[in-house]
């Protein structure tokens, strides 16, 4: 799992997160348009994912804050394979990108940030908006990850974002689905001692496999159709004892709302 800051994480076996493509490993391709919610994020080149969350508004990890302009990024909805023009696709430029005003890149706290888009998305079939979560995801929920990219497992000396600076993505360019679970509180702090806050959630196997990994960053978890999760961090990608970090969202019901309400 690989870091926005990767540079300056090497030599170090800090914690940090998954961005700039997206990799699922241990899954397989979605059905087509499964996953209508999923946004790719560019500047040129696909570096985050996110989930749509109305028509005007985008929710990703902050760590895939791109300063000093939003309006840099172009959002890419409607997407199944990333290389093909499908004719479901469309492109906005977003306006404003909001990290959570207490994001702390040190610990990955608060992972969690707010793009809203220049003109608002046509909602249809190939683009709809994923509800955020009536109340907390409980321990052995199953729930989907998906995202565009490597299928590879990583062997993870250090412990970094799913998002770094080279940049590639799945041959085939379409998008992957993995099915995992919810870890226990117990299981995720043991396997991140010191890391763990609050606002994470760990899902995956301890005996590995399965995981979102590289460019990944700010795609999206789903359990049960509702948004409870946000593609963080990790060590490497599935790795035995190391389950991917996830930004917990139904910590977060209130500051979404009331940031959209109020740009």
């Amino acid at each position: 799992m690989y870091g926005l800051i990767f540079a300056l994480l090497v030599g170090t076996a800090a914690a940090a997160p998954y961005m700039y493509e997206d990799h699922i490993v241990g899954g397989s391709e979605c059905a087509a348009h499964s996953q209508p919610w999923q946004v790719s994020l560019n500047i040129g080149y696909h570096f985050c994912g996110g989930s749509l969350i109305s028509s005007e508004w985008v929710v990703s990890a902050a760590h895939c804050y791109m300063p000093p302009s939003a309006s840099r990024i172009s959002v890419r909805i409607g997407e199944h394979n990333i290389f093909a023009s499908e004719g479901t696709e469309q492109w906005i430029q977003a306006s404003k990108a909001i990290p959570h005003p207490q994001y702390l890149s040190a610990t990955t706290d608060n992972d969690i940030m707010l793009i809203k888009l220049s003109s608002p998305a046509t909602l249809n079939q190939y683009a709809q908006a994923v509800p955020l979560p009536s109340s907390c995801v409980g321990t052995g929920v199953m729930c989907t990850i998906s995202g565009w990219g490597e299928t590879q497992t990583s062997v993870g000396e250090d412990t970094i974002f799913k998002n770094p600076i080279n940049v590639g993505v799945r041959r085939n360019g379409c998008r992957l689905c993995v099915y995992i679970t919810v870890l226990g509180k117990h299981s995720c702090r043991n396997s991140y001692p010191g890391d763990i806050t609050n606002n994470m959630i760990c899902l995956g196997y301890l005996e590995g496999g399965k995981d979102a990994c590289k460019y990944d960053s700010g795609g999206p978890v789903v359990c049960n159709g509702q948004l409870q999760g946000i593609v963080s961090w990790g060590r490497g990608c599935a790795l035995p004892n190391s389950p991917g970090v996830y930004t917990k969202v139904c910590n977060y019901n209130s500051w979404i709302t009331s940031t959209m309400a109020a740009n």
